[in-house]
């Protein structure tokens, strides 16, 4: 082969090669939100002029212990509330306090007296130690910010499998 063929061809397979890296980088920061994106997520601004009046919220538990859990697993769980007002319960977003912490809130609103969930899924992976993870709700309620709390341990998969020593 002549020396200007192997360079063409060298040229070529760089051009496959970046190719792929911009399609993969592309995927990944496509999955990933950019991670401010993913934080904005369901905002609203409650104002005078989506939402008529304001109301209270009542929640059974704020704060859930799961306890220990090994790296990589997911807690799922509900938090039950009340609407304890005299007007309907808007929720206009919940966010977590870090990505690894997805809320899922009702979009309709709930009547006075009603009641409605919040099922939050905290996801371990890439977490150790004590963890506090915080879910902030925004709704026509007087805070119009309200709070409800997952904490626990995570420990790492290594600490896990070890048997317990023996104690005299």
């Amino acid at each position: 082969m002549t020396l200007f063929l192997r360079f063409k061809i060298k040229i070529q397979e760089m051009k496959r090669v970046l190719f792929s890296s911009v399609v993969v980088v592309s995927m990944m920061l496509a999955s990933c939100g950019g991670g401010e994106e993913s934080a904005d997520q369901g905002q609203t601004e409650i104002t005078t002029e989506n939402v008529e009046s304001t109301t209270s919220i009542a929640y059974a538990e704020e704060m859930f212990d799961f306890g220990s859990i090994t790296e990589g697993e997911k807690v799922t769980h509900v938090f039950n509330f009340t609407n304890t007002g005299d007007a309907d319960l808007v929720i206009v977003s919940a966010k977590g306090s870090c990505g690894c912490t997805v809320p899922e809130w009702p979009k309709e609103p709930i009547a006075p007296g009603a009641e409605g969930k919040i099922s939050v899924v905290f996801n371990s992976e890439g977490k150790k130690g004590m963890q506090n993870k915080r879910v902030s709700i925004v709704a026509n309620t007087e805070p119009a910010t309200t709070a409800i709390t997952l904490k626990g341990e995570v420990i790492s998969p290594e600490t896990a499998s070890e048997p317990a020593e023996a104690t005299e």
